[in-house]
């Protein structure tokens, strides 16, 4: 692999966002808020001295950001030194697409606008959402086009990550980069799996270098299996994508973006992180929790990262059940400190974390399938909350 060090350009290019690691932080709804992303960030810079990839927000509902209502705009939240500040947008609808395209270009709401067309969840993908949309081609050229065209002479490049397709007898993944190519997105990025596999078995790499040889005047980004940096190499080799997208991999490891920075530009690795450590990265993440939502509300959101951050470690039931039910920062603090700080990162805490779920039918509005045509939009799917 060419890395930026080599050739002092950038790893990466999205429009006019150059990027020195093709590292890009999926949206993960209720996980990629700005206390993650600023983690995800600090942890970087602490480890490499850099901070090069792309740390994308949690999903936010196109509607929902033009009606300004106050939870999807607390989503919006970025850090003060955040550069570039990354949104995805959620939609069913061409005409909020552009409105809400043109409210984040107007008023400066990110520099980046990603579109989810890759959600398998069934309340989704019921409303003719997320990963159902791709099948209907006219309908994604229009929406695709609507934010395309809402950022025009802006500095604000628009790029759309989505799946294989519906199923394995409803692939979509080569007609989209097409499409979202030939209307003038920055790049594309797929998750190669289908909807109907939602997380479970195996990511299908081979259909990434296969939307790689059918897009060639953008850059194609990689998403699924990659657990550890070795994996982001393998990748990008196996399949000629121009960069890779993260997502569950990084759960309970936000220093993994810091590992992936150092062996896609040749810098050293950093050591992996002992259990003092770690429970010192807990608590800064429940701080920055605390300080984005509430203490109240911070200390519920910690309490999921925490069996990712311990997975591995020799630590009893007691304690994990006690950080569980943590309601305080100071609560928190007192927990970590009792952990033995010089245990070493288990072997076994690396591979697969969060949902992985099982395979099954999509769900759909009643006849979508029949038509990959028809341009109509699915009634109600814009009604669904920002974050998935």
């Amino acid at each position: 692999l060419s890395t930026a060090l080599d050739t002092g350009s950038p790893a990466l290019s999205i429009g006019p966002i150059g990027l020195s690691s093709p590292v890009v932080l999926a949206p993960m709804a209720g996980v990629t808020n700005v206390a993650f992303r600023t983690l995800c960030r600090e942890l970087e810079l602490a480890r490499t001295g850099t901070v090069s990839g792309l740390y994308v927000c949690e999903m936010v509902t196109a509607r929902a950001l033009v009606e300004r209502h106050p939870t999807t705009m607390h989503m919006t939240t970025f850090a003060p030194d955040e550069n570039p500040r990354s949104m995805q947008l959620y939609t069913v609808d061409p005409q909020y697409t552009y409105a809400a395209a043109k409210m984040i270009v107007d008023e400066g709401l990110a520099d980046h606008i990603d579109m989810n067309f890759g959600c398998p969840v069934p309340k989704v993908t019921r409303k003719g959402g997320g990963a159902a949309i791709p099948f209907k081609r006219q309908l994604f050229r229009k929406i695709v086009a609507a934010a395309v065209r809402a950022t025009e002479g802006t500095d604000v490049p628009v790029t759309v990550k989505f799946r294989i397709g519906i199923d394995p007898d409803h692939h979509t993944h080569l007609d989209a980069g097409r499409i979202a190519a030939e209307e003038g997105v920055k790049a594309v990025a797929l998750h190669a799996r289908t909807a109907s596999q939602r997380y479970s078995g195996q990511a299908d790499w081979g259909e990434i270098a296969r939307l790689k040889e059918h897009v060639t005047d953008v850059p194609v980004l990689g998403n699924g299996d990659i657990f550890e940096p070795a994996d982001a190499v393998a990748m990008m080799a196996r399949t000629g994508c121009d960069g890779v997208v993260v997502g569950r991999g990084c759960l309970g490891r936000p220093w993994l973006f810091a590992e992936l920075s150092a062996e896609l530009t040749g810098a050293p690795m950093p050591e992996a992180p002992t259990l003092g450590e770690v429970g010192a990265i807990i608590v800064r993440h429940g701080e920055l929790l605390a300080a984005h939502h509430g203490e109240d509300k911070g200390m519920r959101e910690i309490r999921k990262h925490v069996a990712w951050y311990l997975r591995g470690f020799p630590v009893g039931s007691d304690v994990r059940r006690s950080m569980a039910l943590v309601t305080t920062v100071a609560e928190l603090r007192d927990l970590v400190g009792a952990l033995p700080a010089d245990v070493p990162f288990p072997t076994d805490g690396h591979g697969p974390r969060g949902r992985q779920g099982s395979p099954s039918a999509v769900a759909l509005p009643h006849g979508w399938l029949d038509d990959p045509h028809d341009d109509a939009v699915a009634t109600g799917g814009e009604e669904l909350n920002s974050g998935g």
